[in-house]
């Protein structure tokens, strides 16, 4: 049976038996003091960045939160630019005419270390659905409109920069925060600036959320394609003369049916199908159908294979006056676990054992897609996920919401994590 990575399985059980041998270290001070200061502060953050809607095709509210975040980074002391989408944008089926800007902040110390600070301000939903859940704070939990997903990055991100402001650290060489407005649409138009700061960094903490159930981060997460398949036919009256047709709908059946076993789930590796239409009306042989498909894979080389299988087989065709296409989109690729992350994570997992809690890493790809994996395209340097709060409920209007209780202590990571990178304290390679 083939493993995605033997080697990446064997480093993860180390991983997990972390600490067998350790003392637990004491809290460093003045971080975590710092850390419960900027609690509050934090949560004010949210509720005005929760306020503002930024749908990925809501370019006002884009433009809106890009401002707000662009000052308070000018604020900390960060040289700005507001990046425009460019040529570079790479188009997909459902990439909207407008595309957020990008905010970059760069931070220029006195050391060597390049560390990137990633996270998103776009949300997956339309303008006027704020009103069904406004920000609010119901004990230990704070709920609002795209909270965990990922309005909680953002300013987690600008409350760790004020950290290390407070603290006058700047023994980094270059700290760079990266926000982008198109991550739930793909990132059509940041994909190549991600990839391009992430091969000019050292290390890149992503700052998507952990989740409730499990105080984790995350060295892999699985790479999204979608497949769309068109048959042209041709039309005819389905009662009088349907021989004189070409059944567009017979001919995607027959696609469908014959690339649906595509799938490899020794490799991870997954297709399916997942929505058709066909036809004008109900007395006419269909002149056009299309289907979907869903596709994820855990290597970025396995996305050749599927493509090539899939082409192969829809030369196959049942009637051979149909026109059949097939386009290949590849969406966003995996992020792969690395030996550098990997001893990066054990690194973190100490910092927070300096707390008295337990955090665990993760290699194996699970749910959605992440920027960090166009971080990683070009470079074996550790690249890591899930430095946000931990969250639940993205993607849903009336129960998205973030763990209070988790500010401090992903603060405190955030914080000590890139004070430790920056003065060689924590393992790059």
């Amino acid at each position: 049976m083939r493993l995605p990575s033997l080697s990446i399985a064997l480093l993860l059980a180390s991983t997990m038996l972390l600490g067998a041998g350790h003392a637990v270290a004491q809290a460093v001070e003045p971080v975590l003091s710092l850390a419960k200061k900027e609690k509050q502060p934090l949560l004010d953050t949210m509720k005005d960045i929760v306020g503002i809607e930024t749908g990925s095709r809501d370019r006002e509210g884009l433009d809106k939160l890009a401002d707000v975040v662009a000052a308070r980074l000018k604020a900390l002391g960060a040289t700005v630019e507001m990046i425009e989408p460019g040529p570079e944008i790479y188009k997909m089926h459902d990439t909207p005419e407008k595309i957020g800007k990008m905010v970059k902040g760069t931070f220029t110390g006195t050391g060597k270390a390049k560390i990137l600070l990633i996270g998103h301000m776009d949300t997956v939903y339309p303008r006027g659905t704020l009103g069904k859940q406004p920000f609010r704070i119901d004990g230990d939990r704070a709920y609002g409109l795209g909270i965990a997903d990922d309005k909680q990055g953002v300013a987690v991100i600008l409350h760790t920069v004020a950290m290390l402001k407070a603290l006058n650290f700047r023994d980094y060489g270059t700290l760079t925060v990266f926000i982008n407005g198109d991550e739930e649409i793909s990132s059509p138009a940041s994909r190549s600036h991600f990839t391009k700061l992430g091969a000019d960094h050292d290390v890149t903490m992503s700052f998507e959320g952990s989740r409730v159930d499990s105080d984790k981060l995350s060295l892999a997460t699985a790479g999204i394609a979608a497949v769309t398949l068109s048959v042209v036919g041709k039309a005819s009256h389905s009662g009088s003369s349907p021989e004189r047709g070409v059944n567009a709908l017979y001919e995607l059946a027959h696609q469908v049916l014959q690339t649906k076993d595509l799938s490899d789930p020794k490799v991870g590796v997954k297709m399916n199908w997942t929505m058709a239409s066909a036809g004008v009306t109900r007395n006419m042989i269909p002149p056009r159908a299309e289907a979907a498909a869903d596709v994820r894979v855990l290597r970025v080389a396995d996305y050749d294979g599927i493509e090539k299988q899939a082409r192969e087989k829809i030369k196959n065709k049942l009637l051979p006056d149909s026109k059949v296409d097939m386009e290949f989109e590849r969406r966003r690729p995996p992020l792969e676990a690395t030996p550098s992350s990997l001893a990066l994570s054990k690194h973190a997992q100490r910092i927070y054992q300096e707390l008295g809690m337990k955090l665990v890493v993760d290699a194996v790809a699970e749910g959605g897609g992440t920027d960090a994996a166009f971080a990683a395209l070009n470079t074996k340097n550790a690249v890591i996920e899930r430095f946000g709060l931990r969250g639940f409920g993205a993607h849903s209007n009336d129960a998205e919401y973030v763990l209070v209780s988790s500010i401090e202590p992903r603060l405190y990571l955030a914080t000590r994590l890139v004070m430790d990178i920056s003065q060689g304290k924590a393992p790059l390679k």
